[in-house]
């Protein structure tokens, strides 16, 4: 079984909209849908906004339905000026930008008193995602920032660091939180996002009028994923 997981209603419509002998399984205030897509067997699940949320789904999902892998999708903020509205970052690995401990001697994004910083994506699925063709736009391959703040001006003095300290090429608010519940449990990992605004005033514009696109675009991307898995 394969974990698709996105934080808003918007960030998995697509997935339930193709999902095959749907059956919904309740835990608390969420709601967990089961069935197939592509012949593989899926559970699809919002988590809701931000680190604690998508973590909290995430240990849910590996302890009850014991999947072989997590993919989360959903949109990003480009940081990379390469990047296009539209197109997929697939992450190598991610980081919690927003986890500071500096003070005390530690990195940035560094996990105190653990051995967990930038959290790497599973090859195998990182080379399937980054062999998909796409209708328009390109498949990149980079690093995915984590925090919980909506970044609406990247060039602020005060947000260098997302460049200068931890080369991100893209920012969201839930992958690296799942990606690290993935690694501490040691279940395969795949973040991929679509490059919906350039984190800038105009953001919030971007992000909403561009969901559903994206949430076609990520069902596609996964779709070719799901057909390679081994």
């Amino acid at each position: 079984m394969i974990a698709i997981i996105g934080a808003m209603d918007g960030e998995i419509a697509e997935f339930l909209a193709v999902l095959e002998g749907k059956k919904e399984e309740k835990w608390t205030d969420f709601t967990f849908y089961v069935g197939r897509i592509e012949g593989r067997d899926v559970i699809v699940v919002k988590s809701g906004v931000g680190k604690v949320m998508a973590a909290l789904v995430a240990q849910h999902v590996i302890e009850v339905y014991k999947p072989d892998a997590i993919i989360f999708t959903g949109l990003a903020g480009g940081l990379n000026s390469e990047l296009e509205i539209g197109d997929i970052l697939v992450a190598e690995d991610c980081v919690q930008h927003d986890l500071n401990a500096i003070s005390l001697g530690f990195q940035r994004g560094e996990v105190p008193y653990s051995p967990y910083r930038f959290l790497g994506c599973d090859k195998a699925l990182l080379d399937l995602a980054l062999k998909y063709k796409p209708e328009s736009g390109k498949v990149k391959k980079g690093r995915i920032l984590t925090g919980d703040q909506f970044i609406t001006n990247r060039t602020l003095k005060s947000l260098q660091y997302l460049y200068d300290d931890l080369a991100g090429d893209a920012v969201e608010m839930e992958g690296a939180a799942v990606g690290l519940v993935a690694t501490v449990n040691k279940v395969p990992f795949l973040l991929a996002r679509i490059i919906s605004d350039r984190a800038d005033t105009y953001a919030h514009i971007d992000f909403a009028s561009f969901l559903p696109k994206a949430s076609r675009i990520s069902l596609s991307l996964i779709q070719h994923i799901l057909r390679g898995f081994a």
